[in-house]
């Protein structure tokens, strides 16, 4: 593994760290008990909606960035899975973990939001 892909990876595996650290502090905040004032309850529930979204954006960051992970240690990362092309790396330094290039990811969801 070359230098660049290293350094990448180490960032990868830091950000997961991170997400995986906010991820267990959303879980004991969900797990919390509620209070009896119905009112508190109320507002503790919706909190808990809130908590859980984000909870939910973190798994999902989680797996692309493990994702991203095999790819580099597969030797596969930075290529486009769609029409494996190499993905620009302006797109990769926006977003490390991307599986596809601009083209490739605008026409996904283009086809996403027309099912």
């Amino acid at each position: 593994m070359n230098r660049k892909y290293r350094e990448l990876r180490e960032r990868l595996e830091r950000r997961k760290k991170e997400l995986e650290d906010r991820l267990e502090r959303v879980t004991a905040n969900v797990r919390r008990g509620y209070d009896a004032d119905s009112e508190e309850r109320a507002q503790q529930c919706e909190n808990n909606e809130v908590v859980d979204a984000l909870g939910n954006d973190a798994r999902t960051e989680i797996a692309r960035i493990s994702a991203a992970i095999r790819r580099i240690d597969a030797g596969q990362y930075g290529v486009c899975k769609e029409c494996e092309l190499e993905i620009d790396k302006t797109r990769i330094d926006a977003l490390p973990y991307a599986e596809f290039c601009i083209e490739c990811a605008e026409f996904e969801e283009f086809r996403q939001a027309h099912r």
